[in-house]
């Protein structure tokens, strides 16, 4: 049965059966969503599925850890036709943990396909910090890859892993490279979700970030999961395709921009960090001309529309939290301090259902 065969089978006219995961997480909750607003039978895939009901099924698993014969046993339960791959590790994590969930997830994800009379299309959602450092030119899908941290690194070996396994006919799938990502519910450790929490909270003492030089390429997570649904009823195979804005921006401009529609009188220091760690990538652009012409895709939403839904998510994650002296169920990520000393980080994909 070919792959086209298998996608005509499903609900919506050509839509069928996707399992996505790392479901809760940043980009995984909103891949979700934008298949089963589409028509897919969805199942999202994380470590714990505690918390409100969805439209479509979650299961628990622990994807990290499973082997490849529990992997196939749930994808063969839930009869997948597409994999998206939006689990990994990226905020506070170790140089272990991004090994693992990053690259060697992937490599399991690929046996436990390899066996199957009908292998489901395999996404895997990587990064631009795949790329590492690059000069003042749009990055392509033939740029060298040289990433410099451990994220990077990590993340191209499990990138690696699909695309071998597609081209020795083990595999199919493809590729989605994604540079940084904006929007609702961006992650606190991320530098515009750090910025967002500190406007929505009015807190007194300023925010200190390390210089904002660069420009870096941005790019909505909503954007993202189209890409992810594009890629699913595309018949592009072993390929890598960028997913961005498709322009380099300043962050500088960007954290401005928040505290303008935030409308508060915050204060945020720039101030180099304790160490003088230089930033990973001084200038950003990705070219986006192949998952336009492959695709069919190209972002939709400004900027603009993605700092003002990231703003309005963390002020209605901050009214959650209990006051002072309720039962405290607002979530970990809600109750942690805000450290006023906070470094500029990578604003990558936080696609963890670590968090």
């Amino acid at each position: 049965m070919s792959v086209n065969d298998r996608r005509a089978g499903g609900r919506g006219g050509g839509a069928g059966s996707v399992v996505v995961l790392g479901a809760t997480g940043f980009v995984g909750r909103h891949v979700c969503e934008v298949f089963d607003a589409a028509g897919w039978r969805v199942t999202g895939v994380a470590r714990s599925v505690r918390g409100p009901a969805t439209p479509y099924e979650r299961a628990a698993l622990d994807v990290v850890a499973a082997g490849p014969d529990r992997i196939a046993a749930l994808l063969d339960e839930h009869a997948a036709e597409v994999v998206v791959n939006a689990a990994g590790a990226v905020w506070q994590a170790t140089e272990d943990d991004m090994t693992r969930a990053n690259a060697e997830l992937v490599e399991r994800l690929v046996a436990a396909t390899a066996p199957l009379a009908a292998r489901p299309r395999l996404i895997q959602l990587g990064s631009v910090h795949e790329y590492g450092p690059v000069p003042r030119t749009g990055i392509t899908e033939d740029t060298p890859t040289a990433p410099v941290t451990p994220y990077g690194r990590s993340k191209l070996a499990g990138a690696r892993a699909l695309l071998e396994a597609t081209a020795a006919g083990a595999a199919e799938g493809l590729v989605l490279r994604v540079s940084n990502v904006s929007g609702p519910g961006t992650h606190r450790a991320s530098l515009l979700g750090m910025v967002a929490h500190h406007l929505a909270t009015s807190a007194p003492e300023p925010l200190r970030l390390a210089p904002l030089l660069a420009h870096r390429d941005f790019v909505d997570v909503r954007d993202v999961a189209d890409a992810a649904l594009a890629a699913a009823r595309s018949d592009a195979s072993g390929r890598v395709l960028n997913i961005g804005g498709g322009q380099a921006t300043s962050v500088r401009s960007l954290v401005l921009r928040l505290t303008e529609l935030a409308g508060a009188a915050a204060e945020i220091v720039e101030a180099p960090s304790a160490g003088g760690r230089p930033p990973e990538a001084e200038w950003q652009r990705m070219d986006i001309g192949r998952a336009e012409r492959l695709l069919g895709w190209s972002p939709r939403r400004s900027l603009d529309d993605s700092l003002r839904d990231l703003l309005a998510h963390a002020r209605a994650a901050v009214e959650r939290v209990p006051s002072p002296g309720a039962p405290n169920t607002g979530s970990a990520a809600h109750r942690e301090p805000l450290s006023s000393a906070l470094q500029v980080v990578p604003t990558s994909m936080a696609v963890s259902d670590h968090r």
